[in-house]
């Protein structure tokens, strides 16, 4: 008779790793090319600084730094680690993956790896499969990072996107659990908004001459669909999760821009003792790592949320969003 596996009935983040850009980059550095201001930028996106990454720094020992600190918390060894999902844009190459190259790193090897390619939604795409692969017997345990380094897709002359960027990587453990600890995933993409964030040539047009390909996006159109259309969503994740605003021990959105946070938190109707994370004023938008690395300085800041419930939503280049209500470690 065909054999089939059965898994672990329910599953839980069992810990957070986090790695940021080792330079302080503040507003005033950057405006001079888009002819700006430091007032303009904090009052249109909340940022004050971001955290860049040095030129010998890739994305990958970020999401390495990271991916140490979350399996030492989560007190597993390596070779536990039945797959490696890392969430980028930003790899340096188109193949191999990043996960693959950082199961090496940290000592994973075998575990299956490939990387996610779902931009801002990259983390929560990757928690709704670690979550799936767990149940399913494929893994006890699954590392899901979020690894960016934007600056080296940035045009500083693009007033659309370039201050917002940062670098950073994010990390967490999902591995079985006695209880519920990560609700279903509510996610899926809207294609007809493709082009609203993307590049802006093809790796085709750059070899035949065009600049070289950088990061931009069509602020308005990202704007609206991000506060009118992911409102939405998170309220699903809610309800599937069969859990209420005020059941909530904190809120982390993809940290986009201030603006969009607090307007996320008005429409959801969320009380005053819902924490939210506003990790993006001294970070940046981080795309991919941008939740993870709020989690985690949330619980840094604010360890009594432990064994709270967050809702976490992704949305960005694709359009693509995912979003889940968890338990936090």
């Amino acid at each position: 008779m065909l054999q089939q596996r059965r898994g672990h009935e329910f599953t839980r983040i069992l810990a957070f790793g986090a790695a940021r850009g080792e330079n302080v980059v503040p507003n005033d550095d950057l405006v001079g090319p888009i002819d700006s201001s430091d007032e303009w930028i904090r009052q249109r996106t909340g940022i004050v600084t971001r955290k860049r990454a040095g030129a010998d720094v890739e994305a990958v020992d970020l999401a390495e730094a990271a991916a140490r600190e979350a399996i030492e918390k989560a007190g597993i060894t390596p070779d536990q680690i039945g797959v490696v999902l890392v969430s980028t844009v930003t790899h340096t190459v188109a193949t191999p993956s990043m996960a693959s190259l950082l199961a090496e790193r940290i000592g994973a090897t075998p575990a299956a790896a490939y990387d996610v390619s779902a931009a801002c939604a990259g983390y929560a795409y990757g928690i709704a499969q670690a979550d799936s692969f767990i149940k399913s017997g494929l893994a006890d345990h699954v590392l899901v990072v979020g690894a960016e380094k934007l600056s080296d897709v940035v045009d500083p002359t693009d007033r659309s996107i370039s201050f917002l960027l940062g670098d950073g990587a994010g990390a967490a453990v999902v591995g079985p659990s006695d209880f519920p600890g990560i609700a279903p995933t509510i996610w899926g993409s809207d294609g007809s908004k493709w082009d609203a964030i993307g590049m802006t040539a093809t790796y085709n047009e750059w070899a035949a001459g065009a600049p070289r390909p950088t990061m931009r996006q069509a602020g308005q159109t990202v704007f609206r669909w991000a506060v009118w259309e992911m409102v939405k969503v998170a309220r699903e994740a809610l309800e599937t999760a069969g859990i209420r605003p005020e059941d909530l021990a904190a809120f982390v959105p993809h940290q986009a821009n201030i603006r969009i946070i607090d307007e996320f938190a008005k429409q959801l109707g969320l009380p005053d003792t819902v924490t939210i994370a506003r990790d993006i004023t001294t970070t940046g938008n981080t795309s991919a790592a941008s939740i993870p690395l709020a989690t985690h300085r949330l619980l840094e800041e604010h360890p009594e949320l432990s064994g709270g419930l967050a809702l976490q939503i992704g949305f960005g280049a694709g359009l693509v969003f995912g979003a889940q209500v968890v338990v936090l470690p």
